[in-house]
């Protein structure tokens, strides 16, 4: 008598949805739009002049929030995977980190060479003033997040890539020191807000990213592990969440005083853009919410990947908006 077939593992295949499709798509290309279109929108009938470069800017620095969140978002995800049991060590996605990193290096450089023109954009070699980068504080902070991508790079080579933690958290100083100038009254409060937020967004987007590499790679050898770890991530990004909506609530409340945040979210390129990326975030939580409520469901728990799926693909739209707010004037009250 022949013998049995062993039971498969395999999570089961769900086959893909019309409608699914067309919504990824749509956030997909929301996200790429917004660098390109986003200023002119953000900027129509504000009475805001629009500064030389700020599309450049804004991919720029669209880019290097996405390095961050990459690289680590993979540190992390791999230290909750680590503590699953049953998890398959050797049967790890292939790391992005180090081509996160060079993007990352790439648009620092392209943002340094912006500070070397005096914050224009520069059209050739000659327009480059090195010494302005060694020379006011714009320039070394600007050199301090091109070295940290170098290092980050060299790091995620290593047989310890979690050491690039180091690096860009570096990279993450130097932007929330750059966002606050010292001119800004309480500069220091403002650059911690931003540290934090910019450390959990990261983690969140970047870290729901690699578990869903993670789910992806294992849905045939060790699907449960795979929505163990999901699970895990998922109490973590609770706490992750709080923390981004406390810091974002409060650095809007310093950038607009509270009397006039109504006014501001429609009459200035800060405000809308500041909405948008709230409704967007919005409806990252609606899907986070749907993903964690088939997690903790007794029947197809895998279904909780498709919901997660399409909060990561917001959460690109979040970064986009994110690179658009540090382009666009400040309507700072002080």
């Amino acid at each position: 008598m022949p013998a049995a077939a062993p039971a498969s593992h395999r999570a089961p295949r769900r086959r893909p949805s019309v409608g699914r499709a067309v919504a990824v798509l749509v956030l997909v290309a929301f996200a790429a739009l917004i660098p390109l279109l986003g200023p002119s929108a953000a900027l129509s009938g504000t009475g805001e002049a629009k500064a030389p470069g700020t599309g450049g800017i804004t991919v720029l620095r669209a880019v290097l929030f996405a390095a961050l969140c990459v690289q680590l978002g993979e540190v992390f995800a791999t230290r909750l995977a680590r503590r699953v049991p049953g998890a398959p060590p050797d049967r790890a996605p292939r790391g992005w980190g180090a081509y996160a990193a060079w993007a990352g290096f790439a648009a620092a450089l392209g943002l340094a060479a912006i500070v070397a023109n005096g914050n224009l954009v520069p059209q050739e070699l000659a327009d480059l003033d090195i010494g302005r980068l060694y020379d006011t504080r714009d320039g070394r902070l600007a050199l301090l997040e091109v070295n940290g991508f170098i290092a980050a790079a060299l790091c995620a080579r290593t047989r310890r890539p979690s050491t690039a933690v180091l690096p860009l958290a570096a990279v993450i100083v130097a932007e929330a020191l750059r966002a606050h100038p010292p001119v800004e009254n309480s500069a220091l409060v403002g650059s911690g807000l931003t540290l934090v937020h910019l450390t959990c967004g990261a983690l969140w987007a970047g870290g729901l990213l690699y578990v869903l590499r993670l789910l992806r790679r294992w849905r045939t050898s060790a699907p449960e592990a795979g929505i163990a770890v999901l699970g895990l991530y998922a109490r973590v990004a609770a706490v992750l969440f709080a923390a981004i909506t406390a810091t974002g609530v409060f650095s809007t409340l310093r950038r607009m005083p509270p009397g006039t945040v109504v006014d501001q979210l429609t009459e200035t390129a800060y405000g809308r853009t500041l909405l948008a990326k709230v409704l967007v975030v919005t409806a990252v939580s609606v899907l986070a919410l749907c993903a964690r409520h088939r997690l903790r469901g007794t029947g197809d728990r895998v279904g909780a990947y498709v919901p997660a799926r399409g909060e990561v693909i917001a959460l690109g739209a979040v970064v986009a908006l994110s690179a658009l707010l540090t382009a666009v004037p400040v309507p700072i009250r002080w």
